[in-house]
């Protein structure tokens, strides 16, 4: 089947934050800075037929309710302390024929983050993007309100860069858009339950995880935590900076981490070119994300290399630093990396981890087998793992063993990115049915 493609704080004040405030003026956070816009409404029919078109209604199940697709702009705070700025992203309503069920029950409020993307311009309120048209598919025509941040330097936030897998400021854009989503609800007439659930893929489910732990941490009499569920995330970063392999899309997603900590913390160089080659270092501190940038155009256009993982990494990376991230506990990109692990808490809510042993670029080993050992190292015990790479080779074939094959490339080009999501969509689906 064909299957849509997806892309892979510090507090002001503790009175400020405590109280959901981002300061003495300005809206507070999560306040609407747009009122809320219905863009369009998605037809069960339309849901249908995009589904049934991609094979995905197998996994979806038929749309119950229409979906209203609402665009947000929302405040927010940065990744340092005192920062205010704003942030938008999309809330997906169900809805229908007055007087049915998806008018007039109150929805349970998935809060979703998305994937990494090297688009600037991305938006999420488009009722043509690939993540926003599966969680139409998978949640909002099955009952549920989505609401779905861009994050932080995406789209219409104003913040001057994206602060990558950096944790904090993750968890506090995901809180904020469900204040947003409330909001946002109370305006259209929508009704909303209270319970809210956390779930995200790729760098999301880091992201997910991260608000997850914070809401449940410091918000618990603000927010009901029903569960979470959190796809193929990379949550162990401080591991994974000493993996020697080179992960697919080391290229992408590795500057990305550097440039993003080192506008936070400030720690890792005080040139690029301590870090990165030449041509790349010349351009590489603002080049993550860009204006409607792709990966394509990123490495056509010379930004960033080609190859295969090993060989990007080797024409990107100064051999030095590598050695020292790799080895040294004590190099500033290690330091910061254990920052933003998110080992070492025990949620309240149900959790699911799941991903599939294949995928090449969040590995399984790296990433949710060692969450899954720290959660129970732990005692924690309301947690289920999930492996979805058997249901990707009995839908897709057993993965081509000839690593210089096409069907290689193109096995493994496609797994993280469009055979492992929709899996783990419908395994977080099937915990969310059992708390909703």
């Amino acid at each position: 089947m064909t299957l849509f493609r997806l892309s892979c704080i510090a507090a002001c004040a503790a009175l400020v934050v405590a109280c959901g405030g981002s300061g003495d003026s300005g809206p507070r956070r999560g306040e609407l800075i747009d009122p809320a816009a219905t863009l369009t409404t998605l037809s069960t029919a339309q849901i249908d037929g995009a589904t049934a078109a991609s094979g995905l209604q197998t996994l979806t199940g038929a749309a119950v309710c229409d979906v209203k697709v609402v665009a947000l702009n929302y405040a927010t705070v940065g990744a340092k302390a005192g920062e205010n700025t704003n942030a938008s992203g999309v809330m997906l309503l169900p809805s229908g024929a007055a007087g049915s069920a998806c008018a007039t029950n109150a929805a349970p409020l998935l809060a979703y983050a998305r994937g990494t993307d090297v688009n600037k311009s991305r938006n999420l309120a488009n009722p043509q993007d690939p993540e926003t048209l599966l969680l139409a598919a998978f949640f909002a025509a099955q009952g549920y309100a989505v609401v779905a941040t861009d994050y932080l330097g995406y789209n219409k936030s104003t913040y001057g860069f994206h602060p990558y897998l950096h944790a904090d400021s993750e968890a506090t854009a995901v809180i904020d858009s469900v204040r947003a989503a409330r909001h946002a609800a109370a305006a259209l007439g929508g009704k909303l339950s209270g319970k809210v659930m956390f779930s995200g893929y790729s760098q999301g489910g880091h992201s997910s995880m991260a608000a997850q732990r914070a809401a449940e941490r410091d918000y618990g009499n603000e927010f009901n935590v029903a569960a979470g569920a959190h796809l193929a995330g990379p949550y162990n970063l401080a591991g994974a900076m000493k993996v020697p392999q080179a992960i697919a899309g080391y290229q992408f997603f590795v500057p990305f981490i550097i440039t993003a900590w080192q506008k936070v913390y400030g720690n890792i160089y005080t040139s690029a070119d301590q870090v990165f080659k030449p041509p790349y270092a010349a351009t590489i501190d603002n080049l993550l994300p860009g204006p409607n940038a792709s990966y394509a155009t990123l490495v056509g256009g010379g930004k960033l290399p080609g190859g295969t993982p090993d060989q990007a990494r080797d024409a990107l990376m100064q051999p030095a630093f590598l050695q020292a991230m790799q080895a040294d506990d004590k190099a500033p990109i290690n330091i910061d990396a254990v920052k933003n692990t998110l080992f070492d808490w025990k949620p309240k809510a149900p959790v699911l981890l799941c991903g599939g042993s294949g995928d090449p670029t969040v590995v399984q080993a790296v990433h949710q087998i060692p969450m899954m050992a720290n959660f129970i190292a732990n005692d924690v015990s309301n947690f289920t793992s999930v492996d979805v790479d058997d249901a990707i080779a009995a839908t897709f074939g057993p993965a081509p063993t000839d690593p210089t094959s096409a069907a290689y490339a193109t096995y493994y080009g496609n797994y993280h990115g469009s055979y492992e999501p929709p899996f783990c969509l419908a395994a977080a689906r099937g915990l969310f049915n059992q708390v909703r």
